[in-house]
């Protein structure tokens, strides 16, 4: 009697879950919240035997991780030059 799986050879791909959480805590809270929801289907799909759908979701875990990351960057960016310019707008005007 032969029992077939649709568990698909090899390794899963790797879900990114560090880096969303990471995005999530240190950069951007929504984007990486997204991050962490598509990081953690992978294992799901995957154990369903569906290794496009894994690699789809882990992909896109990283996608928003990375996103979140960027728009961090800017707002802080963004955050210090309006500091430094509204800060030499106070000096040269006192």
């Amino acid at each position: 009697m032969e029992t077939s799986t649709n568990q698909p050879i090899g390794n899963p791909p790797d879900n990114n879950l560090v880096w969303a959480i990471l995005c999530t805590v240190l950069c951007c809270l929504p984007l990486g919240i997204v991050s962490i929801i598509k990081a953690t289907k992978v294992s799901e799909l995957w154990a369903r035997g569906d290794a496009a759908g894994a690699q789809k979701a882990a992909d896109d875990a990283k996608k928003w991780a990375i996103w979140g990351a960027v728009a961090s960057v800017i707002v802080w960016g963004i955050y210090v030059l309006l500091m430094v310019v509204l800060g030499l707008g106070g000096v040269l005007a006192g």
